[in-house]
C-alpha cells in the first residue's frame, strides 16, 4: 500500500502531458528528442493562443465570437495538439504540476486569485520575460490580450505557475520546415523582447513599486447626452444637452486601477437659457464609475423665465461637481462604446427673491443626463 501511495503521489505532481497524446515522444526516444518534442509542443500551444488575440470576452465562450480565460487555454491545447485539458480554472489548477513563478517557462500556465470566490479565479498562458496572454473580463481592455506579470495588479494577485509539459532545458525552439515560416512567437523573440513585432506593449512598471502604467494607458474619447427636466411641471421634458471631449490615463496605484482624466464639456441649458463650458478633472475605477469637478464659464443670464426666477450665472472656479456611471462597456473595432448616466451639481443660486421654490432651485442647481460615450484606448 505504501508503494502504491508513493507512485500515486508522484503521478499527481508530474506534468500531465509527459505522455498520452498523439505528438508525445515515444518512451524509447533520446533525451534530446524528448526535449525537442516538448519544446515544440509548448510553442504550438502559444501559436494557437495567439490566433485568438482580440477575441472578445464571453463567460463560457469557446469560439472567436467570445471566450473566457479557461476557454482560451482549452482551445489552445485542443487546436495545437488535439488535447482536451480541463475546462475550468480550478480544474486546470489541479491538473498541472505547480511550480514557483521563477521556474515558469514559455508554454506554462499562470494562475491568479482576483476575488475570494475560489483559491484561483483566473488563468493565463506564459510567453516568457514576464509576459502572458489571457482572456480578461474587466479593465480598460477586455478579451484576449497580452499583459505583464511586472504590472502591480497582476503581481499582487498572482498565485502560482503550473506545467502541462515537463521542464524544458533547450534555449530555442526546434527548427522545422513546417513551422519556421508561420511561427509568430519563437524562443529567441521571447527571451529577447526587442526582437519581435508581436511583443505586447506595456508600461515600464518596474520603475516604481507602487505606481505602474496600465497596458493601454492613454484614453481619448467623446460623449453626448440629452439632459432632463425631472422637477418642474413647467417646460419641456428635455432640458438641453451636454457633451464632452476627453483625454485620460489608466494607472495602477497600490494594485488598484485608476483612470485620471481631463474633460471639456460644452453644455446648453434650455431651461435656464444659458451656455456652459465646464473644464473638469475626473477620477474613476475601470472607467465605469467616475467623479468629476472643475471650473465653469457661462454665457447668458440664468433664469427660469416662465416662473420669473433669476439665478447666478454659474461662472466660478468650482462650478460643477458630479458622478458618471457607465455599467456596460462594449468593445468594437472603432473603440469602446458605453451608455452612461450622469448627475451633477452646478453653481446656480436664486437671486433677488425671498420666495421659496424648492423644485425650481433643485432644477437650476443640478443636471441629470443619459447618453453614449465613445473611447479609444491607445498603447
Amino acid at each position: 500500500m505504501l508503494i502504491i501511495t508513493i507512485f500515486y503521489a508522484a503521478g499527481l505532481f508530474a506534468a500531465p502531458l509527459e505522455s498520452g497524446y498523439s505528438m508525445a515522444p515515444r518512451a524509447s526516444a533520446s533525451s534530446l528528442e524528448k526535449e525537442n518534442a516538448f519544446m515544440e509542443a509548448r510553442y504550438m500551444v502559444i501559436d494557437a493562443a495567439e490566433k485568438y488575440i482580440d477575441t472578445p470576452y464571453r463567460h463560457g465562450g469557446l469560439d472567436k465570437n467570445g471566450i473566457d480565460c479557461s476557454g482560451l487555454i482549452y482551445l489552445s491545447f485542443r487546436d495545437a495538439l488535439a488535447v482536451s485539458p480541463p475546462r475550468s480554472t480550478t480544474a486546470l489548477y489541479s491538473w498541472v504540476e505547480r511550480i514557483p513563478k521563477d521556474k515558469a517557462q514559455a508554454g506554462d500556465l499562470l494562475f491568479f486569485k482576483t476575488d475570494n470566490s475560489a483559491p484561483v479565479t483566473h488563468v493565463g498562458l506564459y510567453l516568457g520575460s514576464g509576459r502572458f496572454i489571457h482572456a480578461a473580463s474587466s479593465g480598460t481592455k477586455t478579451g484576449v490580450i497580452h499583459s505583464n506579470l511586472n504590472e502591480q495588479y497582476w503581481d499582487g494577485v498572482f498565485v502560482t505557475a503550473g506545467r502541462a509539459f515537463p521542464e524544458a532545458s533547450l534555449s530555442s525552439r526546434p527548427a522545422s520546415p513546417e513551422n519556421a515560416p508561420e511561427s509568430k512567437i519563437t524562443a529567441s523573440s521571447i527571451d529577447n523582447p526587442g526582437r519581435t513585432d508581436t511583443q505586447p506593449k506595456t508600461g515600464d512598471s518596474t520603475k516604481n513599486k507602487w505606481i505602474s502604467v496600465d497596458d493601454e494607458w492613454l484614453l481619448i474619447g467623446a460623449a453626448i447626452a440629452p439632459s432632463f427636466n425631472l422637477f418642474l411641471d413647467e417646460g419641456p421634458f428635455f432640458r438641453g444637452f451636454t457633451s464632452q471631449l476627453r483625454v485620460a490615463a489608466a494607472i495602477n496605484v497600490f494594485s488598484t486601477r485608476l483612470i485620471f482624466g481631463f474633460e471639456i464639456r460644452p453644455e446648453y441649458d434650455a431651461a435656464l437659457e444659458i451656455f456652459r463650458l465646464p473644464f473638469t478633472l475626473s477620477l474613476g475605477f475601470d472607467d465605469k464609475y467616475t467623479i468629476f469637478a472643475g471650473p465653469v464659464v457661462c454665457a447668458g443670464d440664468a433664469s427660469l423665465r416662465k416662473i420669473e426666477r433669476d439665478y447666478t450665472d454659474g461662472t466660478t472656479w468650482i462650478g460643477t461637481l458630479g458622478i458618471t456611471v457607465a455599467p456596460f462597456i462594449w468593445k468594437t473595432k472603432i473603440g469602446e462604446l458605453a451608455p452612461y448616466i450622469e448627475g451633477a451639481w452646478q453653481y446656480h443660486f436664486a437671486v433677488n427673491t425671498d420666495e421659496q421654490n424648492v423644485k425650481a432651485d433643485i432644477l437650476a442647481g443640478s443636471r441629470f443626463s443619459t447618453g453614449l460615450r465613445w473611447t479609444i484606448p491607445v498603447n
